[in-house]
């Protein structure tokens, strides 16, 4: 019987991945194998998304019989310049994934034929708005592999295993709406490899429930946003928050991220796929942010969240061009060229808008290092552009056990203070990972919007405090820590050592009267 509820569809579609990446294991690495479940994942999504859009197009005009599988190749022709229009490709009836894999355990030939497709898909879009959006997802799916088998024959086998399993699983009904477990799918994968794969995961993946307390932070008091903006998209999980926070349709002008990996760049762009954010609701740029930024000539950004990677090296003061840049010239100083944290920062505050929010997780020592790193936080500081410092626990990330922070950045504040935010307490240990649960998020999010002193928790510190500190920004400096030792009652605690003293001179006497009987008696 087919699982009902969601959360029962959530295990099933788990165990079954888990069942595929056994049934794979030992011939195709997991960071690969992820990368062929999730591109036979989207080949799927895509071939029935497209059925549905052109089935419920035709049915709606009358021809209640219509189904887009089983047309023939030479009449589907005649819509396919408009539905790349709207949708962005175009694929054959007979390249559908459903048809491809009835055909498959029976075709010779199924690497080439699934090279083809993959092509032709791609191929559907050059010329168009959505080239770019297209080009090169299935750079990652390589089906003559060797590592898929060392003959043709072996690699057939194994493709059939997967468009079997893949097929297979119950990712429900498009027309229900239940198209959200493509998303836990791709979710569950990249925490899996994260977690496993010997990689550093956290590069890859931010948590989802750090993308969601991220996502909320930034849209407190809006139910809607003009766009947002993740310059270290990764896998996009951080952007996505959004459409389920305040839902796609209210992210007015959509998506936006740059990623400088070209595997995790084809993930984010799949993902919004997954998500069924269409083609022209998201933007998404592959190179570095930070010396070839893309979207520089866009309207500033409502919300902007991020998850850049930790004190990485760039260009800083090597660069004669950087510190003359619109982003980083402000500050006077470039970020340090071997930690690179605060150019991001820099660079998230320059395409703010003045009525937005940023929230970025950063490494601590950005906080409270000194050179130029202080320099850029003296900027931060005497400018007011720092909100809120909110210690999180440590161990939630993947491929690192650090107790990060997030910075949130303002353009537009009400008082010249900083709210600290001490979090570090704020987790549920699930598994090998501490996890923010629902409590967690709403405990500090609360302390967020209610701006307002806590005993051991939060503390708004103004802004000529901070400089006096020497423009120190760590939680710890400001949130006294809950002392927990055991009360101690000193008057009692005397009493108790004077009786045993008392006592031990008793026994001393007791033993020695003892001893000089039995001296005695010998």
């Amino acid at each position: 019987m087919a699982p009902t509820t969601k959360e029962a569809q959530r295990a099933e579609l788990h165990k079954t991945i888990w069942r595929i990446a056994n049934d794979l294991r030992g011939s195709v690495d997991g960071w690969d194998f992820k990368s062929y479940v999730l591109g036979m994942l989207f080949y799927r999504f895509i071939s029935e998304n497209l059925t549905t859009y052109l089935n419920k197009a035709e049915r709606a005009a009358g021809n209640s019989d219509f189904d887009y599988v089983e047309l023939p190749d030479s009449q589907a022709q005649f819509g396919m310049d408009d539905t790349i229009t709207e949708k962005g490709f175009f694929i054959f009836p007979s390249e559908l994934f459903v048809n491809v894999r009835d055909r498959a355990p029976r075709d010779a030939n199924l690497n080439e034929t699934l090279q083809r497709v993959f092509t032709n898909i791609e191929a559907s879009a050059v010329g168009t708005d959505s080239e770019d959006d297209l080009k090169g997802l299935f750079d990652d799916l390589d089906v003559n592999s060797s590592k898929l088998g060392n003959t043709v024959a072996r690699r057939n086998e194994k493709l059939v295993k997967l468009l079997d399993a893949i097929g297979d699983l119950p990712l429900g009904d498009f027309g229900d709406n239940t198209i959200d477990l493509f998303g836990d799918a791709y979710e569950y994968l990249m925490q899996m490899y994260a977690s496993q794969a010997g990689k550093s995961g956290g590069e890859y993946y931010t948590p989802q429930e750090v993308s969601e307390l991220l996502a909320r932070i930034t849209v407190v008091g809006k139910t809607s946003v003009n766009k947002v903006y993740d310059p270290a998209c990764g896998s996009g999980s951080l952007l996505l928050k959004f459409a389920k926070v305040l839902g796609k349709e209210n992210v007015r002008q959509g998506f936006f991220g740059q990623e400088i990996n070209l595997t995790t760049y084809n993930l984010a762009r799949i993902n919004m796929f997954l998500h069924d954010i269409n083609f022209e609701n998201f933007s998404l740029a592959h190179g570095d942010t930070l010396l070839d930024p893309a979207h520089w000539d866009d309207e500033p950004f409502e919300a902007i969240v991020s998850n850049p990677p930790y004190s990485i090296k760039w260009d800083g003061d090597a660069n004669p061009l950087l510190i003359n840049d619109e982003r980083f010239a402000p500050a006077g100083v470039l970020a340090p060229k071997s930690k690179a944290d605060l150019a991001f920062t820099m660079h998230m505050l320059s395409w703010l808008a003045v009525n937005g929010t940023a929230a970025i997780v950063e490494f601590p020592g950005v906080l409270y290092r000194g050179g130029a790193e202080q320099k850029i936080r003296k900027y931060l500081i005497d400018n007011n552009y720092v909100d809120t410092v909110i210690q999180l626990p440590p161990d939630l990330f993947f491929g690192t056990t650090i107790a990060t922070c997030i910075i949130v950045l303002k353009k537009s504040k009400t008082d010249n203070a900083v709210l600290f935010i001490d979090g570090s307490a704020e987790f549920e240990r699930q598994g090998n990972k501490n996890k923010l649960t629902d409590d967690n998020r709403a405990s500090i999010l609360d302390a967020f919007t209610t701006r307002m002193d806590a005993d051991h928790f939060t503390k708004l510190i103004p802004n000529q405090d901070i400089a006096a500190n020497g423009y120190n920004i760590a939680v710890s400096s400001y949130v006294e820590a809950e002392d927990t030792r055991e009360a101690v009652d000193i008057t009692a605690l005397n009493a108790e050592i004077a009786r045993i003293v008392v006592r031990q001179q008793e026994l001393r006497i007791a033993i020695d009267e003892i001893v000089a009987d039995l001296e005695g008696a010998n």
